[in-house]
């Protein structure tokens, strides 16, 4: 039990190594099934169940200290720091994938193609019959033919949904704050809801653009840099609603407070921050 003194030390825990094991596995499996075998799609889902299992676990423990009573003041500022250094090392994490995309858009595909004068530019000695234009396949038509994603289908309808689910979050947190739980669960349950059906839509996408429009994970810097900002994007969505979820059921249970509430509110901070990030994406990658 913390006091206005005393800092509570928490007990040591399983669950950051059990997340670490989920997510390295997760990603070998991607990468082997990038690379044709078999297994990565089994490692894939055996990963991300681990790391399912690690949200439960670890959630349930840090609901129990908070309802209990051990969390203190002290202990609120230490979340809420580790909450913003959180999200900012996920801004640099997207920073750098925005910055692959400028670089390559703006710098590297004309250096290809002969033109500019910075100091990594190419001639055409290396592929006379390269086209310096955007989006392109890459050099020597390596990535196929495909159609470039639109803007103003499902990437739009996409935009409309998360900007509905951060609406119906900041409407649950006034609720929350002014003690009326009925608002709290119904703007949480509309932003979960919101949320999974971007995960749909997003799916559907990727779906018609492997299937119909030829566009895939190699289809030259274009299709990599898509799926890959798109792709983590919608990871980060998937992990977002997973934690707005487990609010919702703790609201239903009657946890939190207008004064105690810093769970909600740290699952608040990240959806607002994927809904940024994707305002982002929209711009830089399906109009520009």
């Amino acid at each position: 039990m913390s006091t206005d003194k005393a800092y509570y030390i928490p007990s040591k825990a399983v669950w950051p190594f059990i997340g670490t094991i989920g997510l390295m596995t997760t990603l070998a499996g991607f990468a082997n099934y990038l690379n044709g075998f078999g297994y990565g799609s089994t490692m894939m889902v055996f990963g991300l169940m681990l790391f399912v299992l690690m949200l439960t676990g670890w959630f349930a423990l840090q609901a129990a200290e908070s309802e209990s009573g051990m969390h203190n003041h002290g202990v609120e500022i230490s979340y809420r720091m580790g909450m913003m250094w959180f999200i900012f090392s996920e801004v640099m994490f997207f920073a750098v994938f925005f910055g692959a995309l400028w670089y390559t858009r703006n710098l590297s595909v004309d250096w290809l193609g002969g033109f500019g004068d910075g100091p990594g530019r190419s001639t055409n000695m290396l592929w006379p019959d390269f086209e310096a234009h955007w989006p392109t396949n890459g050099p020597g038509e390596i990535g196929g033919e495909f159609e470039t994603m639109g803007a103003f289908g499902l990437p739009l309808l996409n935009t409309l949904l998360l900007l509905s689910s951060g609406v119906t979050c900041t409407w649950a947190h006034h609720g929350l704050l002014a003690g009326h739980r009925d608002q709290l669960i119904k703007g949480l349950a509309a932003t979960v809801g919101l949320g999974f059906l971007f995960v749909i839509c997003q799916a559907t996408e990727y779906h018609e653009a492997y299937t119909e429009m030829g566009l895939t994970l190699g289809s030259g810097i274009y299709g990599s840099t898509f799926f890959m900002l798109t792709g983590f994007h919608g990871f980060h969505v998937c992990v977002g609603a997973i934690i707005l979820t487990v609010v919702l059921f703790r609201s239903m249970k009657g946890h939190f407070t207008p004064e105690n509430h810093f769970a909600f509110e740290g699952a608040a901070w990240y959806w607002h921050f994927v809904d940024v990030v994707w305002l982002g994406l929209f711009i830089f990658v399906y109009i520009l």
